[in-house]
């Protein structure tokens, strides 16, 4: 009797070691996120974005006794394929990455394959404070609803910039900006695909070739392709030789793209974030005769997502991270021009006064748009166009090398 009376004690014990935190219960999921190290898999690229990262270790650290370790990945992927692959060897605990920095493709292969933690992300205290009626694409990731199953922490919308002194007009249209590049061969180029801004100019021209827009909120199998992208391919089939180094070779990642700008062989580029431009003055990374400029179609928009695997080993110190990451004062710091110049998740209207005056402070950098010009919000197409336009794209130009 006393023998089946242990064992059934420590099959309870052992069920409440392994339990899965509960969001509802979020001092539970603070009192146990406490000790614990977070392994956060996200892109290492940018200078800018992993020393925002670092601060929000220090504060996570500071209140929650969270440590916060930055994976630096080169492509997202790499962490989606260690979690498959962990479950295809039965690691159901104990996994190597707690948080993924992820949308698009990625997310949907995660949630179809059933590898995320979750729901979750509706019950942590910030989201009370995220715009789910202003800003649809903090639910909706590239088409896939998100279902609770990763955190928005921040906007992005498609810009470009040039330089002023080098470029009075910019070219406004995909069709005026492949007449640019004619006349000035060498002059403009974009990140190699599959680099996900190299990926975004691909999706941001379709959209201004695709005969109906409306296709791309489709999967790609269910839609006629050839049609839809024949303007497309003909656009960069002429682009391509007029570009930096005759098409031969791209910038590996914005950052490359932006030493490209500062070092005067080209003139313009792409970038995902309105501020990037001012946040690069700020630190001297660009001259201050940068500016911003948007097409006339409007450009593409979506947010930024964290989510957890299915077999985290630190779930609930994950939780408490990206809780954090969505608190009004990690936002006001994303979006400092200074810091990194994200926009936020956010709906200003909801916060109190004091969190309000943090965002108020801010200022638009030299080289940023006012919102009221940022113009039309377009939407993601569905993640499977840009799986297929990678793979066209790789089978017509090739890796440059």
């Amino acid at each position: 009797m006393r023998t089946l009376l242990a064992a059934t004690l420590a099959t309870i014990t052992a069920f409440a070691v392994h339990a899965e935190p509960d969001p509802s219960n979020w001092g539970a999921v603070t009192e146990e996120a406490r000790g614990q190290t977070v392994y956060w898999n996200a892109w290492g690229g940018s200078d800018t974005i992993n020393s925002f990262i670092a601060w929000i270790g220090n504060r996570v650290n500071e209140d929650y006794g969270v440590t916060l370790e930055h994976v630096k990945l080169s492509d997202t992927a790499d962490a989606v394929s260690r979690v498959l692959a962990e479950k295809t060897a039965g690691k159901d605990e104990g996994g190597a990455v707690d948080m993924i920095w992820i949308n698009g493709e990625n997310f949907a292969a995660m949630k179809r394959q059933n590898l995320l933690f979750g729901p979750w992300v509706e019950q942590t205290p910030s989201w009370a404070n995220v715009d789910v009626a202003g800003k649809p694409a903090v639910i909706s990731d590239f088409t896939v609803p998100t279902d609770g199953l990763e955190a928005p922490w921040g906007m992005a919308q498609v810009v470009f910039y040039y330089d002023t002194e080098r470029l009075d007009t910019p070219p406004t249209t995909m069709e005026a900006l492949a007449q640019y590049a004619a006349a000035n061969p060498g002059r403009f180029t974009y990140p190699q695909p599959p680099n996900f801004l190299g990926s975004t100019f691909l999706k941001q021209a379709l959209i201004e070739f695709v005969p109906d827009a409306s296709v791309l909120q489709l999967p790609v199998e269910d839609a006629d392709y050839d049609a839809a992208t024949a303007d497309f391919w003909t656009f960069l089939d002429e682009l391509a030789p007029t570009l930096w180094r005759s098409g031969r070779a791209y910038p590996q990642n914005e950052s490359r793209q932006i030493q490209l700008m500062a070092d005067g062989e080209i003139d313009l580029a792409i970038s995902f974030n309105p501020n990037e431009a001012s946040n690069a003055i700020a630190n001297g990374l660009l001259q201050n005769s940068v500016r911003s400029f948007v097409m006339d179609a409007g450009s593409i928009g979506n947010a930024s997502f964290v989510a957890i695997p299915y077999n985290a080993n630190a779930k609930a110190g994950a939780m408490v991270v990206a809780n954090f990451m969505m608190s009004p004062e990690a936002q006001a710091m994303m979006q400092d021009p200074e810091v990194w110049g994200l926009s936020t998740v956010l709906d200003i209207a909801k916060l109190s006064d004091e969190d309000r005056a943090r965002f108020d402070a801010l200022e638009l950098g030299i080289a940023t748009l006012p919102p009221t010009e940022l113009g039309a919000t377009l939407s993601e197409p569905h993640p499977s166009w840009m799986v297929k336009l990678e793979e066209d794209w790789t089978d017509r130009y090739g890796v440059a090398q």
